[in-house]
């Protein structure tokens, strides 16, 4: 199927509803990436589309969305997923976002993987 064909006919299932989500799914240790961390923020909620704005558009962020909290043990609100070639330099991309998105006074706890799991994408049936 040529490229465009393919491009239209994605573009038609989204129309009709029939796709509501297109994404991939990407192998990131056999490429290398083996240090992976969830930051979890406590954002102010009047401050929340902005600051996930700020850290979605950050390039080292692969994942960013919101969650509920779960009070009183768990007052994260905010997610975002770091994958890098090492710990330490995870940890300089996490202290470089809180330079340069102003988040020094947003608690946050860097949660690295212990294990990896299998990734694949939704299948239907």
């Amino acid at each position: 199927m040529e490229e465009q064909e393919v491009i239209e006919r994605i573009t038609r299932l989204q129309d009709e509803g029939i796709i509501k989500r297109l994404g991939i799914v990407v192998r990131h240790h056999e490429l290398g990436y083996t240090a992976n961390a969830m930051v979890v923020w406590d954002v102010p909620d009047e401050q929340l589309d902005e600051v996930g704005g700020k850290l979605g558009s950050e390039s080292c962020v692969t994942l960013c969305y919101q969650r509920p909290r779960r009070l009183p043990e768990w007052p994260y609100n905010l997610f975002s997923m770091i994958h890098g070639k090492d710990r330490q330099r995870v940890l300089n991309y996490i202290d470089a976002i809180i330079e340069s998105c102003g988040l020094e006074g947003i608690p946050h706890k860097v949660l690295f993987s212990g294990r990896r799991f299998k990734q694949r994408g939704a299948r239907y049936q």
